[in-house]
């Protein structure tokens, strides 16, 4: 499979071509949840929609977030090992992180059986979408640990410059999804937990297959099952990495969930309204999340290389391509909004509500490039710790602070808490990058 150097030449070009798979591999890892909602939305009505979406998707998000998060430090120790060529410890970093994966995706699941009652109710899910909520969540936790195996071997592929083949492993597996949706649902009527066990088979199915792709390769990264096991330097390197970025995701998640209590008082029309916007907010994030995953490799390789000139243009210059597609993208959600809503629900107060979400949130979605790619840059030097702090501040604190100074809450008055913490957020790091104050935590780098 063919890499391209991310370590000499021109900057944009080798970023754009590892960029564009990640960004369609992302897509259709999210589409696995949207077509729930599509086939759900239309057939079974809103409460099932609302019941796959809203607070139940969020609270899912928890726990991806934190491995995905956790994963990155696998990420970024590959990728500086393959820029230094030190394949030994390629090889030691690509078995401990398949044991982490698997001793943390049973962990998990454990937990999320045990929290998600509580949890829905804590949140103030409506009553008539509870019992079909927790459902489609004990059905999902089933199959958690195949996905958490799957985004651990997409971490290591793409470390070494390999975003292809992650992308053609989840368009098999989304196409095994769709199918089993119309069979389950449409066919067999098996209803929310239809929708459920599709998405588990098919995270078995995207499992299956990086795992294989990894067993068959013969590069650095060759995986051989009797070999997976905790190396516990390189686990503690890769927590150390990686746990401040789980838990940064987690935060994220966390102020949504609090958001969402809010949402949920408004009543079932609201609640599947945002779930509707956001699916479609769902692919600025998705545009986000590549941007990121793109920038850390790329750091993370030169790092590595030690080629730190190279660093700093390749950020400038992503951070400046990241704000021109996201204010590409807002125009063309805001022009076809009515059409993008309609395609999730029909029903007219529904469309009404999420139209006014998308006026009310895409003009402002550039405001937040600044945050992923300079927070990835960081990752990729191994900095997370202090970036998670402005974070949890510019995120979390700040809105929870303006979730409690209000006695009653209107929509609007909820949403505008995201553009206000996306532009504080984004000028703390902004100030952190550009001025110097991460080299402290980065001594070797002399830029």
């Amino acid at each position: 499979m063919k890499q391209y150097n991310i370590t000499e030449g021109p900057i944009i070009r080798p970023l754009l071509y590892f960029f564009f798979p990640i960004l369609f591999g992302t897509f259709f890892q999210q589409l696995y949840n949207t077509v729930d909602a599509l086939i759900v939305g239309n057939i079974l009505g809103k409460e099932a929609l609302a019941a796959v979406g809203g607070t139940t998707s969020v609270y899912l998000n928890i726990f991806v977030g934190f491995f995905v998060g956790l994963s990155a430090g696998a990420t970024v120790l590959i990728s500086q090992y393959y820029g230094s060529s030190e394949y030994e410890h390629i090889q030691k970093t690509v078995h401990t992180s398949f044991g982490l994966g698997i001793v943390i995706g049973i962990g998990l699941t454990i937990l999320g059986f045990f929290t998600a009652k509580p949890s829905l109710l804590f949140l103030g899910v409506p009553k008539e979408i509870l019992d079909i909520s927790l459902e489609y969540i004990f059905i999902y936790f089933i199959g958690f640990t195949f996905l958490l195996i799957y985004d651990m071997g997409c971490s290591i592929l793409r470390a070494i410059g390999d975003s292809k083949r992650p992308l053609y492993y989840l368009i098999i597996s989304c196409i095994v999804n769709i199918m089993l949706d119309i069979l389950f649902i449409g066919h067999f009527k098996m209803g929310i937990a239809g929708a459920a066990y599709a998405t588990v088979i098919s995270e078995a199915v995207s499992a299956i297959l990086v795992v294989l792709s990894l067993m068959l390769s013969q590069s650095c990264i060759h995986l051989n099952i009797k070999q997976i096991k905790l190396d516990l330097p390189i686990a503690k390197q890769i927590i150390r990495i990686g746990l401040p970025a789980g838990i940064q995701s987690m935060l994220y998640t966390i102020s949504n969930l609090v958001i969402a209590t809010r949402v949920n008082a408004l009543g079932v029309d609201v609640i599947a309204a945002n779930t509707a916007f956001g699916k479609i907010d769902t692919l600025f994030w998705m545009v986000n999340q590549a941007l990121g995953i793109a920038i850390t490799t790329f750091v993370g390789q030169n790092f590595g290389a030690k080629k730190y000139g190279r660093v700093k243009k390749g950020l400038n210059r992503w951070l400046l391509f990241g704000i021109g597609i996201s204010i590409v993208m807002s125009i063309i959600f805001m022009i076809f909004a009515p059409t993008f809503i309609r395609i999730f629900n029909q029903d007219q107060d529904v469309i009404k509500i999420g139209i006014h979400l998308l006026f009310l949130l895409a003009p402002f979605w550039c405001t937040y490039i600044p945050v992923e790619i300079i927070s990835g840059g960081l990752r990729g030097l191994g900095d997370t710790t202090l970036p998670t702090i402005i974070t949890a501040v510019g995120i979390v604190m700040v809105r929870c602070v303006w979730l409690f100074i209000f006695d009653s809450y209107t929509l609007d008055r909820i949403m505008w808490i995201y553009p206000i913490t996306w532009i504080l957020t984004s000028v703390a790091f902004i100030i952190y990058y550009y001025c110097g104050l991460y080299k402290r935590n980065v001594p070797e780098i002399k830029i």
